[in-house]
């Protein structure tokens, strides 16, 4: 990520989406709940449904409300649509409240109106990436991006990270994902994000689309560097979204949850910990006197037995008591000096 984050920190996105239902005062309400729950940035969707999909394109399974549901996948996008001038002022209020604003653009008129609004970095959704217009598109505005994998193969990822990275971008992210709402966890395959990372040399992170907040903390004690998670106010709102995401309380015990995680992988660094430093001669042992010795008697395994405290002569170095003479009288129990 750029050097406006936190060292070595897990950026967590809070994916709004289009779970505001068309809402802007619904989104508004969004962005407090993200920023509360310790979100690093709330994202949402700009599209002009007329840009993306055909009038009698069908929903997706996921997305109908029962077998009988009939309605186009335009006219469920419509509704979902926030204007451009809801965008912007998404974005000031995004400002004020002091979290990151980021949306994803799904067609090329929405890319040219959200660059005008200057966000710090572009999210690739999975659809678009065997896009080859859209992908040049945002690697030309010279930005971070953060490119969603789901229903890709390996080499499609490749060929993906090669385009950006030949027409200008230098700071990709790339994160795994399993496009199903909600996922199920058989086919998360987490494991495919370190490939991800091996083959490409790039950062990864993870998009979650699977129930619950296990696998979005799985995924940073791997290493993820970006964890996005699909965010409601009410898990049983109408819309396409609302039940694979995770409630405000949810949320903020993942993000709590992923705080720790970052906190334990420290620096790699095997030595003891500072509070573990103190713990060193109570629960080591040291060579002591296995009965009472006098000076001049010779160590052996017989007048000599290991024990706690750890504060005297290292069990490690055995073998270079024994045979030694005692310089002095040694009591059952004490600590032996040579």
């Amino acid at each position: 990520m750029q050097g406006d984050e936190r060292a070595l920190s897990v950026f967590v996105i809070a994916e709004a989406g289009v779970n505001h239902n068309g809402s802007l005062e619904l989104a508004k309400k969004l962005v407090d709940a993200a920023k509360d729950a310790g979100a690093d940035c709330v994202k949402f969707q700009t599209f002009i449904a007329e840009n993306i999909v055909s009038k009698h394109a069908a929903k997706a399974e996921y997305q109908k409300t029962d077998a009988k549901d009939a309605e186009s996948q335009y006219d469920m996008l419509k509704k979902l649509e926030l204007s451009f001038h809801e965008i912007r002022e998404l974005n000031e209020y995004c400002a004020k409240k002091d979290i990151e604003f980021l949306s994803t653009a799904f067609d090329l008129e929405s890319v040219e109106y959200l660059n005008g609004l200057s966000m710090k970095r572009w999210k690739i959704p999975s659809g678009e990436i065997t896009n080859l217009p859209y992908l040049l598109k945002i690697a030309r505005l010279n930005k971070p991006i953060i490119l969603s994998t789901g229903m890709s193969t390996l080499d499609e990822i490749k060929n993906a990270v090669t385009v950006l990275k030949q027409n200008g971008a230098v700071d990709i992210t790339v994160l795994h994902c399993t496009t199903e709402y909600p996922a199920p966890y058989r086919d998360v395959n987490l494991r495919a994000m370190l490939t991800i990372k091996e083959a490409l040399n790039v950062k990864v992170g993870y998009s979650d689309h699977t129930e619950g907040i296990e696998v979005p903390i799985a995924a940073a004690a791997l290493g993820a560097v970006v964890i996005e998670k699909h965010f409601t106010l009410d898990r049983n709102m109408e819309g396409p979204d609302h039940s694979a995401s995770l409630e405000p309380d949810e949320f903020k015990s993942m993000v709590n949850a992923i705080r720790n995680i970052e906190t334990c992988l420290g620096d790699g660094i095997k030595q003891p910990a500072e509070a573990e430093i103190k713990n060193i001669p109570v629960v080591r042992k040291s060579i002591v006197a296995n009965r009472d010795i006098k000076k001049g008697e010779v160590f052996s395994e017989e007048n000599l037995v290991v024990k706690r405290p750890g504060n005297g002569i290292s069990p490690m170095r055995w073998f270079d008591v024994l045979g030694k003479p005692a310089k002095r009288d040694f009591q059952e129990d004490e600590l032996i000096e040579l």
